[in-house]
This record gives structure tokens, C-alpha cells and sequence, in this order.
């Protein structure tokens, strides 16, 4: 009879974190004090990982409730959608935040469909074969996403730059397209340094291209892709972070590269959503972020 408790917790556990843990959707509030001294606050609302798929009507309509927030700024770190035919439902689900200005980059998974591959693969700290991936066509809609974010006004910064004024403060921005696939040239995105914030957008938190952000003096980089570890252990947290990023900034807010005075603050979302072939989350809740900049 002992010999069966095992089993049953893990059954427990794992019905836990494919029905309950994995839709128990929250926001989080955080305070980032990265302005100028005087300056009004800025509310963020950061975005990733939601990897919808046409049915999700749960994640859907939690995502759609999002515009309530009102924020000033939306935030959008990629992997939107994780189903070739997911597009329409992604769209609609973003169709409130899209009344606000927004800045976005794709990750892998808009570009490239998910596919089937043993679980135990996420557990090495690059999953994936990159040059495998960007072998086969793109058959994601990352086009028609493009295409409906632009003509909402949101700005992409794969591989370039942008600025808003937001509430009065002048925000220049730099962005990636995704590190993970090694598509990233930061090279190519350079924000004006005297601009009242200077922010890093990435899907992937790779440290070169935070590294090379941080050199520049950037106050604020934010990036998704870890999904927070996804599985996590309780008082260890996450076990990989599926890039080089340590584990101990697999998701939240931190000094990066550490607490020196000169570091940037680096935001990584746990994100909203998984694979499709991997639809577990275990003490590590889907998110999204509002970030409020103050001086």
C-alpha cells in the first residue's frame, strides 16, 4: 500500500498542473524606479509567451479582460500564438490592448510551429536544434500578426528602434528579433541616450544581447521566452530558463547583471501560456505584468 503513495501524488500533482496551474491566470504589479526624479509614473503592461491555439477560450477571455488595466504602454515580448490557425483568435483576444501605444518583437514560435518532442529534452538548458528550426518554412501567421499590429500603431523593433512620448516622458526603445533562433542584431537598434528611458525589448533574455544593452546603459530590458522555468520547485524555483540566463532570473524583476548601481533593471515574464505539447505549469502561475516606472 506505501509503495502506491507515490504514484498517487504524482498523479495529484500532475492533474494539478495540467488542469488547475496552468489556466490559474494573474497579474502582477510591480514598481520599477527607473524615471527621472519629478517624473509621472508609467504604467506597462508586459506581454508574452501566450502561445494561444484556436480553442483556448479561457486564456482568450482573460487576455481580452486585460484592457481594463487601462495602461499607458503595452509591451509585447512574442511567441503569440502556438497553432497556425490561431491568428484570428489572437488578434481578438488583443483587440482592447491594441487601443494603446505598444511596441512589440516576435519569438520562435511565431514564426515556427511547435512541435511534438520528448518532455525531458526542456530539461537541457538550449532545447531545441536551431538550425533544425529555421530549416523548415515559416508556417506561423507572424505576417497577418505583423501586419494588425502595425496598423494599430504598436512599433516593431526587430533588430531596429522607435520612441513614444508616454504621460510626458520620452521613451526610446531598441529591440531584438529572436536570440534563440540567432536572428538578433543588436547592433541595429540603437536608442538615443538621451532620451528620459532607454529600454531593451527581446523575446529571449540571452546575455549577449543584454550584456550588450546593459554596456550602453539602458535603464530597463524586458523579455519573456523562459516561461518562468514553467515547472519550478517550491524553495528552489525554476529548473532551466532554456537560454543561458541563470536560473535565479528565470522570471520577476532584477538587477542585471547584478546590484551594482550600474546595472539595468531586467523584467522577464513567466508568461501567459505553453507549447501545445507541453501544457503543464507547476508553481510557476501564467502572468502578465504591469510594471509601474516611476522616478
Amino acid at each position: 500500500m506505501r509503495m502506491g503513495w507515490p504514484l498517487v501524488a504524482a498523479a495529484g500533482i500532475a492533474g494539478y498542473a495540467t488542469g488547475i496551474e496552468r489556466t490559474a491566470f494573474t497579474v502582477r504589479h510591480v514598481e520599477v524606479p527607473t524615471l527621472p526624479p519629478g517624473s509621472p509614473p508609467v504604467r506597462v503592461l508586459h506581454l508574452s509567451d501566450a502561445h494561444m491555439t484556436p480553442r483556448q477560450h479561457r486564456k482568450q477571455a482573460w487576455i481580452s479582460s486585460l484592457a481594463a488595466l487601462q495602461p499607458d504602454l503595452v509591451v509585447n515580448t512574442g511567441d503569440n500564438v502556438g497553432h497556425p490557425g490561431a491568428a484570428d483568435t489572437l488578434i481578438d483576444s488583443y483587440r482592447g490592448l491594441l487601443e494603446y501605444p505598444g511596441v512589440f518583437v516576435f519569438g520562435s514560435n511565431d514564426y515556427y510551429s511547435p512541435k511534438p518532442k520528448n518532455p525531458l529534452s526542456y530539461l537541457r538548458r538550449h532545447s531545441g536544434d536551431v538550425d533544425a528550426l529555421r530549416s523548415r518554412p515559416r508556417d506561423m501567421p507572424y505576417e497577418l500578426l505583423h501586419r494588425e499590429f502595425c496598423r494599430a500603431g504598436w512599433i516593431d523593433l526587430s533588430n531596429t528602434h522607435g520612441q513614444l512620448t508616454v504621460n510626458g516622458v520620452r521613451m526610446s526603445f531598441a529591440g531584438v528579433d529572436d536570440p534563440h533562433l540567432a536572428l538578433d542584431d543588436p547592433e541595429d537598434g540603437a536608442a538615443d541616450p538621451s532620451a528620459d528611458i532607454t529600454i531593451g525589448v527581446t523575446h529571449a533574455p540571452y546575455r549577449r544581447v543584454l550584456d550588450h544593452w546593459n554596456r550602453r546603459g539602458f535603464h530597463l530590458l524586458l523579455a519573456g521566452h523562459t516561461h518562468g522555468g514553467q515547472v519550478c520547485i517550491p524553495g528552489y524555483g525554476a529548473l532551466v530558463t532554456n537560454c543561458d540566463l541563470p536560473r535565479s532570473m528565470a522570471k520577476g524583476l532584477h538587477r542585471y547583471p547584478d546590484q551594482r548601481q550600474a546595472s539595468s533593471w531586467l523584467h522577464v515574464s513567466a508568461g501567459i501560456g505553453t507549447s501545445p505539447w507541453q501544457p503543464v505549469r507547476f508553481a510557476c502561475r501564467p502572468e502578465a505584468t504591469l510594471l509601474t516606472l516611476t522616478g
